[in-house]
């Protein structure tokens, strides 16, 4: 353990880089965590971290990683920027003996994750990647069951993310918005569907059902505009993924993500069953509760709905990280892994093949 790794009785202070809709969400989350602090925010644009700092309370504001990392008494850092700057930026601050907390996904390909999973192991500072559904206190106490063995050996998993901004104006009209646009453009530095949410869903079904060991993926550009075409933005990323996965425990599944369906403006499913019973999760429902068919149950199908308590999100977890010296999940290796998911399916959709994970 480094000596920055070491636990610390004072207050944890922290940065944030980039300043853009998420950043906002980590720094409510830090504020709620006792004894942590944002001192400092980093944005390439003064206009936009100087009203994220007046926003939040944050003393410093800076517009340049570096001389932020140079001057101010920080311990952590959170980046919250676009997927290209993950890599560069987490590798800075860990080099600069920095715990890291980085947004999802962790890089924009597996060859750059594993660079920043060794970057982390030689500074020997805390690292996470923020699969901010792993909040949710069902998917922990579900893993738990799972991995217990409560619902027997595994043989089938369903896993879905479904969004309705394509269709819809659920999240205001994303023809003009380029906040949205970007996430339809390649060239605007987008992986589509699959890089942006398809990134959570591989996490949210193999946190419980285990790793992917073969998949054979379809990533679809469906038409949206004349020419696939709005101003400065090329809608070529992928709107549609389907995955057809084989995990390393034999167990079959299907995973799948789309922005086009209208009714369900942000939903993920997950449905895994064994031999011994089936449970099953939906975030339209309150996500401290799962369902549940097993035991004595199976002969009837009959389901019972199971409330759980609350469990720290991601932020909270970093922080305590931080304070006692003990790693916590999901951590970059774990980022690498999804990615290396993430990049068999771009290979097999090219392919038109399965390929090994």
């Amino acid at each position: 353990m480094s000596a920055s790794s070491r636990p610390s009785r004072r207050s944890v202070r922290l940065a944030i880089i980039g300043t853009g809709g998420m950043a906002n969400q980590h720094a409510k989350r830090f504020h709620e965590v006792p004894g942590c602090t944002v001192v400092a925010a980093c944005d390439i644009d003064a206009a936009r971290v100087a009203e994220f700092a007046a926003n939040h309370g944050i003393p410093a504001t800076y517009t340049d990683a570096k001389k932020m990392l140079a001057e101010a008494e920080i311990d952590g850092v959170a980046i919250v920027t676009p997927d290209a700057f993950h890599a560069p930026l987490a590798i800075q601050c860990l080099k600069a003996g920095k715990h890291v907390l980085c947004e999802k996904p962790l890089a924009l390909n597996h060859a750059e994750a594993k660079r920043m999973v060794a970057a982390a192991q030689r500074a020997g500072t805390i690292n996470m990647v923020n699969f901010s559904y792993r909040d949710w206190p069902a998917i922990q106490a579900i893993s738990k069951l799972v991995q217990a063995g409560k619902i027997g050996d595994l043989r089938h998993v369903e896993a879905s993310y479904l969004q309705a901004w394509l269709p819809s104006k659920i999240w205001g009209d994303w023809r003009v918005s380029p906040g949205w646009l970007w996430r339809l453009s390649k060239e605007h530095g987008s992986n589509g569907v699959l890089g942006d949410v398809g990134v959570h869903i591989v996490d949210f079904a193999t946190f419980p059902a285990g790793p992917i060991a073969q998949v054979f993926a379809q990533l679809k550009a469906f038409p949206k505009a004349p020419g696939d075409r709005i101003g400065d933005y090329q809608l070529d990323a992928n709107d549609s993924a389907v995955l057809n996965v084989t995990f390393a425990n034999g167990a079959l599944g299907t995973i799948h993500t789309t922005r086009w369906c209208g009714g369900h403006a942000n939903r993920l499913f997950l449905k895994i069953a064994g031999t011994k019973g089936t449970i099953e999760f939906d975030s339209d429902r309150p996500v401290d509760s799962y369902r549940i068919c097993a035991g004595k149950d199976l002969d009837t199908c009959a389901w019972k709905e199971v409330t759980v308590k609350g469990t720290p999100h991601n932020q909270a977890r970093f922080v305590k990280a931080i304070r006692t010296g003990a790693p916590d999940q999901p951590d970059f290796a774990r980022g690498a892994a999804v990615q290396k998911v993430l990049d068999a399916c771009f290979e097999s959709s090219a392919q038109n093949a399965s390929v090994k994970v």
